[in-house]
């Protein structure tokens, strides 16, 4: 009898074993690419909500279509409306981190409304590498003032 139960104790225990479970989960928040290769392709703004009308002293709509790379660069044009102005030039992003890209951008508009036709833009600041977004604060200056925000960009 002695034999049974230990034998039924022994089974018990190797049945309630394989019961257990260990379960592992991960979250990929940085980039599937790795270094300059992340920035590369086609970025754009989302779009914002329809009706809401950007403040004068942000900038929306921004593109960013890096063509040109070295080992810690992406450089290419660049557009954003800021006010109802559509501007245009290049930005360059360099990786200071695994995820955070230094970046600045500088363009004109042309327009015959414009106070100063060519009318400048010089944006800089310290973005957000993600999946496939970049989140990109940025302060500046146009021909209309000071421009300050956050963009959030996806990948096409």
């Amino acid at each position: 009898m002695k034999q049974h139960i230990l034998a039924f104790a022994l089974a018990a225990a190797a049945a309630a074993a394989g019961c257990v479970g260990f379960e592992h989960k991960t979250s990929v928040t940085s980039p599937s690419s790795t270094g300059v290769d992340a920035l590369m392709g086609s970025w754009q703004s989302i779009s914002s909500a329809p009706g809401v009308i950007p403040s004068p002293s942000t900038c929306t709509n921004f593109h960013w279509n890096p063509t040109q790379q070295t080992l810690t660069t992406a450089t290419g044009s660049f557009s954003a409306t800021c006010g109802d102005i559509q501007f245009a030039g290049t930005a360059s992003g360099t990786l200071s981190g695994p995820t955070t890209v230094a970046w600045n951008a500088s363009g004109t508009a042309t327009s015959a409304s414009l106070p100063i036709s060519p009318c400048p833009i010089s944006l800089t600041g310290t973005a957000e590498l993600g999946t496939n977004s970049i989140r990109v604060p940025y302060s500046g200056t146009t021909c209309l003032g000071n421009v300050s925000g956050v963009e959030i960009l996806n990948k096409h």
